[in-house]
């Protein structure tokens, strides 16, 4: 349920009912809205609200019906805004992340972070360990690819990001990632996500092949309710019957959960479609839709690439389509990267 405060209620009468409540058995999460703090009580025995709304300062109780409360817009009406390395994710504003797929080494990361940079990128992405369908498939560089992604990008003053694929990698990335991702055969690893809400880093949760919006939401309930509320969640395509693409990427999720959710969403036309050629068609579509963001594999030589080259842009196509996401962004009330200036 939630607990409405009423406008100007003070700090004493907020904790009070923080305590009430606390005694009742529930967890609480707090939201200091600009009209209002909302208290969120997650757990607990059978209460009557009655007995909350008669403390002072109470303006009214509202019960969620809904499996995720701290990630439902009835929790928090505002949307959520991520900031990374001066690049923002929610509201009005639209970032943008790119890198190849896989850190293969560093002469590959150093040119292609180069590019990127000179374009006005600042968030550099790139996987260390990447979870193959095939055993014999080039599996990634490791902690040895971390330090070659986190050099190169601070080389060139980007922030990184990554998949971690378990527990046990966590301390390991949070000496070298400044956004962890969770990727789409992770997103039920409910242990996963559970450590991952005691940490105080931005975490990106991709959309399972199979899954639905409300499993997607509940996957980021799991992280907000350790205490972490810096979640960005994707859109990175749905398995379904089609082979022409390798994926189905359902922009329909943007509206969806925007209205169902305060947290920011963004799309990954990459893994959502496969191909080179369908990349920038489905970014511009997003933003369009109104996307909080784009996550794109960009390659210096996606030729030469050992994963997922035919999905990467190289980099002059990828300046051509952040030029024109610059223009499309206004259209729909959004900012891509704060209104950077980019060279192409």
């Amino acid at each position: 349920m939630l607990v409405i405060m009423r406008h100007g209620a003070s700090d004493e009468q907020i904790q009070t009912v923080i305590s009430f409540i606390k005694k009742k058995g529930f967890d609480t999460h707090v939201s200091h809205g600009e009209l209002h703090t909302v208290i969120g009580a997650v757990g607990g025995k059978v209460i009557d609200p009655r007995d909350i709304e008669l403390l002072d300062g109470v303006k009214e109780v509202i019960k969620i019906t809904s499996s995720y409360k701290l990630a439902s817009r009835i929790f928090q009406p505002q949307d959520t805004v991520i900031e990374v390395n001066g690049v923002k994710f929610g509201g009005e504003y639209c970032g943008v992340i790119a890198g190849p797929c896989t850190i293969e080494s560093l002469e590959q990361m150093e040119e292609t972070a180069k590019q990127l940079s000179q374009k006005g990128v600042k968030i550099l992405r790139g996987g260390a360990f990447k979870p193959r369908t095939s055993p014999y498939a080039f599996q990634g560089l490791g902690e040895e690819g971390l330090k070659i992604i986190r050099d190169v990008a601070d080389k060139y003053g980007m922030a990184v990001t990554s998949e971690v694929m378990e527990i046990s990698q966590i301390p390991m990335f949070m000496k070298y990632v400044d956004i962890l991702q969770v990727g789409a055969r992770n997103m039920q690893n409910f242990n996963l996500l559970r450590e991952l809400g005691y940490i105080n880093k931005p975490v990106i949760i991709k959309r399972g092949l199979s899954a639905t919006f409300e499993e997607l939401l509940m996957a980021a309930e799991y992280v907000m309710s350790g205490g972490n509320r810096q979640i960005i969640l994707c859109e990175r395509g749905i398995r379904t019957f089609e082979k022409t693409t390798r994926n189905t990427l359902d922009l329909c999720a943007i509206p969806v959960i925007k209205k169902l959710s305060h947290l920011p969403i963004i799309i990954d036309p990459s893994h959502g479609t496969g191909l080179r050629d369908k990349v920038a068609p489905m970014s511009r579509a997003a933003v369009a839709a109104g996307c909080d963001g784009l996550i794109i594999e960009v390659h210096y030589d996606p030729d030469t690439a050992l994963c997922d080259g035919a999905q990467s842009l190289y980099p002059d196509q990828f300046g051509e389509l952040y030029s024109d996401l610059k223009k499309i962004a206004p259209i729909v009330g959004k900012k891509i990267d704060n209104e950077q200036t980019v060279e192409v």
